[in-house]
């Protein structure tokens, strides 16, 4: 009988001890862990690799840990994540939430950021409460993440990938493949026949330079041509052009003397063309009248003598038979 009340006190005060341990344990966490609050997360996506218990950081802190995961049932189409975040991380407006991967494990964790410093809390408003927290919690927007934007655009992704692998097919088929095979046989021989014309492509490439060298010598025998003349020009050209002044000048006066004479001429030259010239006229028409007399005159005295000058001519003497 003693033995077996001993066996009962000491299995009660083990299972006293233990009950402590596990108060005080519990006591503990609550003490490290501080108050914390609750949010929920609506994502419309997969949230692969989140389980109960995964991480939440905020900018890279760790800030608290998932608490449930379940599909919404207001909406099966979203999954609401529940988090529990330590008190003193600023859940603000502007806050919202991302999955982001760990390494290469497969395992997932909730990243936290975009608060706006100086805005509220976010919180339940006093009113209107189903609209904004519909479980009764605070909601924290999303943001699609690396993950979330590479599932949604995976489809788009397949698509243009098939385009590409259709369009390869296309390029690569038989017939453009001849064409290439074509092309790189006419490009070895163009190749052959540069090889095989090297030498006199060098030559030429030489006269060419020997010829842009004489170019040269060339332009800078003309340089020095035209700097001599533009000296010539300054030593002789402007004397050249003072004397030339000179003698334009001197023409000028010329010509306003000339200008001049005529001007006074021109009255003469008038009087001379209206009276002179019809006097002149009738003058050389008398000179032309005695001209004409005195040629009659002269054939009559080579023909008939002097004395047809003195009277008419015998007629001859008539004698009938």
């Amino acid at each position: 009988m003693e033995t077996r009340s001993n066996h009962i006190l000491v299995g009660s005060v083990v299972l006293a001890l233990l009950a402590a341990v596990i108060i005080g344990a519990f006591w503990f966490s609550r003490l490290a862990s501080g108050d914390e609050q609750l949010y929920d997360i609506y994502f419309g996506q997969s949230v692969n690799g989140l389980a109960k218990g995964s991480g939440v950081s905020f900018s890279g802190v760790p800030s608290g840990q998932v608490k449930e995961i379940e599909l919404w049932k207001n909406d099966p189409s979203f999954v609401r994540v529940r988090i529990s975040v330590k008190e003193g991380v600023p859940i603000l407006q502007g806050t919202s939430a991302t999955i982001q991967g760990i390494g290469f494990t497969g395992v997932s964790e909730i990243q936290l950021d975009g608060a706006v410093k100086g805005a509220p809390p976010i919180a339940c408003p006093s009113t209107n409460i189903k609209s904004e927290c519909p479980d009764g919690v605070p909601v924290i927007p999303t943001k699609p993440g690396a993950l979330g934007e590479l599932l949604n655009n995976a489809p788009l992704l397949l698509e243009r990938l098939s385009t590409l692998t259709e369009r390869l097919t296309e390029l690569l088929s038989d017939r453009n493949q001849a064409s290439i095979a074509s092309i790189l046989v006419n490009m070895e021989k163009l190749t052959g026949s540069l090889a095989d014309r090297a030498p006199d492509i060098a030559a030429t490439l030489a006269q060419t330079r020997i010829a842009i060298e004489q170019a040269g010598n060339a332009a800078e025998q003309i340089g020095k041509l035209a700097g001599t003349t533009n000296d010539l020009l300054d030593q002789h050209g402007r004397p050249l052009m003072a004397d030339l002044q000179k003698t334009v000048k001197a023409a000028q006066s010329s010509m306003e003397n000339l200008d001049a004479a005529l001007s006074e001429a021109r009255p003469g030259l008038h009087t001379f063309s209206t009276r002179t010239m019809p006097e002149v006229d009738l003058l050389v028409r008398d000179l032309r009248t005695m001209s004409k007399s005195l040629s009659a005159v002269t054939e009559k005295l080579n023909q008939q003598g002097a004395g047809s000058l003195l009277g008419s001519p015998k007629l001859p003497d008539y004698k009938g038979k």
